[in-house]
């Protein structure tokens, strides 16, 4: 009898045995099955976000490439205008050129001519009467100077000689008086000169002792043997220092010849 109980409790626990041996495989499939889902649903959020960024990378990208295209369509709209300008950059260029290139036969051509102007000018000093002689040289030595500096353009070299030409044309028609020392007689003494534009140039003596004038003819410093010419000269020096009222006043000239 405990022989047969002996055995149906053996058979009751391999039963037992035998259906645990069945449930277990099949529970840690169902795990494993759980485990592999949380795997792939980790993965499919990496994915996710990955796709996410490759997404806002792909619109930023393209934010970019719009804002290229519209760079380069200005950039070629700019290379168009700079283009245009360097073409009539170079088209001034050449007309520049051109232009030097006359301007430098133009300059050969006036330098001969200012030099024959101030041979002229001298020329012209040399035989005019003798009022502020040392001025006019020097102003005359100053333009064979400049004439030789390469620092000094050429259109400034013409202008400066244009100037003493007007300046020798303005002494025609001015009345001037001046303290000067000439010669007289073979003695230098200190007189006051009146200029009376190119018709006369006389003299008076400091203390309006001796009065005088310049001879064309001999060209030399004479006395005036007239007395009447003394308070003239006076009266001409007095006008022409704004001392006396404009007036009359009388000079020795040479009558033209027939």
């Amino acid at each position: 009898m405990k022989n047969v109980q002996v055995s149906r409790l053996s058979m009751l626990l391999v039963g037992l045995s035998l259906t645990v041996m069945t449930v277990s495989p099949g529970a840690t499939v169902i795990n494993d099955i759980f485990k592999v889902a949380e795997q792939i649903n980790a993965q499919a959020k990496i994915s996710q976000v990955k796709i996410d960024a490759t997404t806002e990378q792909t619109r930023e990208l393209y934010a970019d490439y719009k804002v290229v295209l519209k760079e380069i369509e200005g950039l070629q709209v700019y290379n168009r205008q700079l283009e245009r300008q360097i073409a009539v950059q170079e088209r001034e260029m050449r007309e520049l050129a051109a232009s030097i290139d006359r301007v430098t036969e133009v300059e050969r051509q006036v330098m001969p001519l200012m030099l024959r102007m101030i041979e002229g000018i001298d020329q012209f000093v040399g035989l005019d009467i003798p009022f502020r002689i040392d001025e006019r040289r020097e102003r005359i030595e100053r333009l064979r100077t400049i004439m030789d500096r390469a620092d000094v353009a050429v259109s400034e070299k013409f202008s400066q000689v244009l100037g003493a030409y007007q300046i020798e044309n303005e002494y025609g028609r001015t009345l001037e008086a001046y303290s000067d020392t000439i010669t007289l007689n073979g003695s230098d003494i200190i007189v006051d000169l009146l200029k009376v534009g190119r018709v006369a140039l006389v003299w008076q003596s400091k203390d309006r002792e001796i009065t005088g004038w310049w001879n064309r003819q001999s060209k030399r410093y004479e006395e005036i043997d007239e007395s009447d010419y003394a308070t003239s000269v006076s009266r001409g020096i007095k006008m022409a220092r704004k001392q006396l009222t404009a007036g009359l006043f009388a000079v020795p000239v040479i009558a033209p010849e027939s």
